[in-house]
């Protein structure tokens, strides 16, 4: 029997070159999706539970609304609603994004733009249902609160190890709803809070290789008292979730502002991720790529998912390697569209992906199908097939 950490790879071997020349038949895709959405519904009937991953023994691990991964649910259906136009979706997203307003409220995490900005800003993108804008305004002003002018970073935690400031790089997918709340009727200082944010977080976060710490301590006056890992291998390795939140998030400070330095940035991390002699021939990267047991370790399917659909955007800015970018996100793509990292039909408690990592050190989620894999993969899936019908 092969190798279940190595599986993911095997199957590519058989099936890379067939893989390597097809496109995605994103209408399959989403069929299926749709599919196990349906039973992750009728087996969620209670709102206050909200799906987050599998537990080892495969029962269902659900969480509350305090809990950062709240908003994916919600995310996903909208994404399901944007491709079918179906009304029953479009109830589902609503039920579910109503169902975390209430942390539009809550101050004691950094996480509000995953929380409300993936289920309301979608739901809000799509309907344009003017109720969504407040709860987004007033959770934009919560994650505010959390930014010290004298430090020039928003806290993450509010203590780690003995610490009193940590900032992790996951903090960099929070700004655009900062952005978005500036430009939508929200205090214009929640723009100036992003571009300090990403600007502090390019000067101290990033190694000479361009990858990136997990955390950044730092002191009452800004400056830097550690830099330590949370969920990576060590405090000198590259996170691989970590990195692709660090793409992603200047992918999208490029977008919000047209300020070059955050462009550049991101085809800095995008190079180290993709060139890197550990990521994978399937291009779904071990949980670390400083993993000490590499190839006996596990994949993050939610860390390519991530860097798919941030790659993809990043390809439509130009460049010498935008071709580069956009050929290596449709691989990832066609790798998590494989059998190597689907769940079974009507198993895996209705996810879409599995083989995801959330916290290996803290033993928590690991190997397991995780909510925003499958958040993040159905958006590279629309920003695929939006960016093939333009290429005609």
């Amino acid at each position: 029997m092969p190798n279940m950490k190595l599986l993911p790879f095997l199957t590519l071997l058989v099936t890379g070159s067939v893989l390597a020349q097809a496109p995605i038949n994103v209408d399959n895709e989403f069929a299926f999706a749709a599919q196990q959405y349906k039973g992750m519904l009728q087996s969620h009937p209670d709102t206050a539970k909200f799906p987050q991953s599998s537990k080892p023994d495969g029962s269902p691990d659900d969480r509350n609304s305090s809990w950062w991964c709240s908003g994916f649910f919600g995310g996903s259906l909208w994404h399901l609603y944007q491709r079918t136009n179906d009304p029953f979706w479009k109830e589902a997203a609503q039920k579910w994004t109503m169902a975390v307003a209430k942390e539009q409220h809550n101050t004691g995490t950094h996480d509000l733009g995953f929380m409300l900005y993936c289920p309301f800003g979608n739901g809000y993108r799509l309907t344009r249902n003017e109720a969504y804008k407040p709860i987004m305004l007033t959770g934009a002003q919560s994650l505010s609160t959390r930014f010290n002018p004298s430090v020039g970073v928003i806290k993450s935690w509010n203590k780690f190890q003995t610490y009193n400031y940590p900032v992790i790089i996951d903090n960099m997918m929070n700004l655009e709803f900062l952005f978005w709340a500036a430009k939508n009727g929200g205090d214009k200082r929640l723009r100036e809070i992003a571009i300090t944010h990403a600007d502090n977080t390019l000067k101290n976060h990033f190694r000479p290789d361009n990858s990136s710490y997990h955390v950044v301590c730092y002191n009452p006056d800004g400056t830097v008292a550690a830099k330590k890992t949370a969920q990576g291998a060590a405090d000198n390795s590259a996170w691989a979730r970590g990195q692709a939140w660090g793409l992603y998030g200047y992918t999208v400070m490029y977008r919000e502002t047209k300020d070059k330095k955050y462009l550049e940035q991101a085809r800095k991390i995008a190079d180290f991720y993709l060139s890197h002699p550990n990521l994978p021939a399937d291009k779904i990267p071990y949980w670390d790529f400083n993993a000490p047991s590499i190839p006996n370790e596990e994949r993050d399917a939610s860390a390519g998912a991530i860097a798919a659909s941030a790659l993809l955007e990043l390809s439509t800015y130009g460049g010498p390697s935008a071709k580069t970018y956009y050929q290596q996100a449709e691989r990832i793509l066609q790798s998590l569209s494989s059998p190597a990292y689907k769940a079974k039909p009507g198993g895996d408690n209705h996810f879409i992906l599995v083989h995801s990592v959330g916290n290996k050190p803290g033993k928590s989620e690991i190997d397991t199908p995780i909510i925003y894999a499958d958040y993040y993969y159905l958006e590279a899936l629309l920003r695929y097939d939006a960016m093939r019908k333009k290429q005609g």
